[in-house]
């Protein structure tokens, strides 16, 4: 009696061992996710995004249409830290002769798509029955450094700003630019607003903005 009473509590021992291990593992687990999605929590929001789409078109037989969009410059398009636009911001410094911040060295790449271009793409992902089931990019796939960008943009300003460096994100991508074949072969869709062009009409709506704002 004694022996099965040591073996049975011996056994218990060592399953609440177990399921002390199990706990603690999936308790990193979750803390190591939710640092990670801290970390990435705009890349994964992206993707979660997408899943539920494609979830709800298998589950439910939806016709749906993903689009990925790159860098949208343009007017109307708001500054500020809390949205993190590189183009609207360096306009609103320059146009204010404050410095320009750079992270890093500058020397990341992005690419950046004019409104215009943006929105004749989306009529035509809406207008064709070939974009089904499909994730498409519309972008500019024409690569510029962030401090081309700011120097760009004091050139036409004519703006007094210096240009400042911050540490770099660790999260911060050293290139950022978008795979256009599906878009071109589906599509028949390209980006044509050049990268000054569409910077000097940007800049013309943000001067006119600042001024009946009194900025």
């Amino acid at each position: 009696m004694n022996n099965k009473v040591t073996r049975n509590l011996k056994y218990e021992i060592e399953l609440e061992n177990m399921q002390f291990q199990y706990l603690l593992g999936f308790l990193l687990v979750i803390v190591g996710f939710v640092i990670y999605i801290q970390k990435e929590k705009y890349n994964e929001s992206k993707r979660a995004g997408e899943a539920f789409i494609k979830a709800y078109e298998l589950q439910h037989k939806i016709r749906t249409k993903i689009t990925r969009i790159f860098n949208t410059s343009g007017p109307r398009i708001r500054y500020g830290p809390e949205f993190g636009r590189v183009i609207p911001n360096f306009i609103h410094q320059a146009l204010n002769d404050e410095n320009i911040t750079v992270f890093g060295d500058g020397s990341q790449t992005r690419s950046f798509t004019y409104v215009v271009d943006e929105i004749e793409g989306f009529f035509k992902i809406l207008g064709t029955d070939k974009a089904i089931g499909e994730v498409i990019n519309l972008g500019n796939n024409k690569q510029y450094t962030i401090l081309e960008l700011a120097k760009k943009i004091i050139e036409i300003t004519n703006s007094n700003s210096k240009i400042t460096y911050q540490p770099l994100p660790i999260d911060d991508p050293r290139n950022r630019s978008p795979i256009l074949e599906k878009a071109n072969s589906l599509l028949n869709w390209r980006p044509t607003t050049p990268l000054e062009e569409g910077l000097k009409k940007t800049i013309a709506w943000f001067k006119d903005i600042e001024q009946e704002n009194g900025v």
